[in-house]
């Protein structure tokens, strides 16, 4: 029997996996994800060739009906290491360089980046994208074993990174924004630094995240914004066993080394 989301009182789960893990599903989100971005009329962005599907430092979080056919939202996060560049180096790196020897200094004890978040319209208006697969991305990322975690905000996703503990990156770009992904589109750059304490998040938040991380595969939320939304949660990462958090570290020092001895840009390092 199929389960489609209703208005009225949708029902559906919020899942995490490895990208390299789920390929037919990774198309469903890539097809959503496209009609959001071209119905606000971006077409091209760096982040979007899809090698993330094949990327296996990258993690995935889906809004999912319950028989898994359809998705309503999701996001993503990347650890560095991985076979690509964090999205924030492929969408900053032309216009800054130093974003690679920042994104470097993380990369050393763990670090990604929470990326590649939307919402259908189907579930607009029940705070789907803001906040929760923000805080979702967060909790996640302790299981992936990061300590940091970057992101490059649209102007309406900024206030909700922040009450989740990050803080704006002002030492790349103009004052951490960019023009990005078109020049009428402003991107700020921001970090959360203690992914495991989250000592700058808001109480709410901060909450909302510690749950998650508790209780991945338990957790039930029946409301959001004050709209009645059944949400299962399914948080739990499958084969994480397979996951080698050190080897990625070491592959993204490797890469740094590798691409500063092959440039001679001196913001580079």
């Amino acid at each position: 029997m199929e389960h489609s989301v209703t208005k009225e009182v949708p029902n559906v789960r919020l899942r995490a996996f490895r990208a390299i893990n789920e390929p037919e599903t990774c198309e469903l989100f890539i097809e959503g994800h496209t009609n959001v971005l071209t119905s606000i009329g971006v077409t091209k962005v760096t982040s979007s060739k899809n090698e993330w599907t094949t990327n296996p430092a990258a993690f995935v979080i889906i809004v999912e009906s319950l028989d898994g056919k359809k998705v309503y939202g999701g996001a993503r996060v990347h650890v560095a290491g991985g076979s690509q560049l964090l999205p924030i180096e492929q969408a900053t790196g032309a216009m800054d360089s130093r974003v690679f020897a920042l994104v470097n200094d993380f990369a050393q004890y763990g670090t990604g980046e929470i990326c590649g978040l939307w919402n259908s319209q189907e579930l607009s208006g029940y705070g789907i994208g803001t906040p929760l697969l923000i805080r979702t991305g967060i909790a996640i990322s302790s299981q992936i074993g990061l300590k940091s975690l970057f992101a490059l905000c649209a102007p309406y996703t900024v206030k909700p990174v922040v009450n989740c503990g990050m803080e704006l990156v002002a030492s790349i770009g103009n004052q951490g924004t960019f023009y990005y992904p078109k020049i009428d589109l402003v991107a700020t750059a921001m970090i959360l630094k203690d992914v495991s304490s989250l000592e700058k998040a808001g109480e709410e938040d901060k909450l909302s995240m510690l749950a998650m991380r508790s209780h991945p595969n338990s957790l039930k939320i029946d409301e959001l914004k004050q709209k009645e939304i059944t949400i299962h949660f399914e948080l739990q990462i499958p084969h994480l066993d397979q996951w080698d958090l050190s080897a990625t570290i070491a592959s993204a020092q490797e890469n740094f080394l590798k691409a500063k001895a092959e440039r001679k840009d001196p913001e580079f390092y």
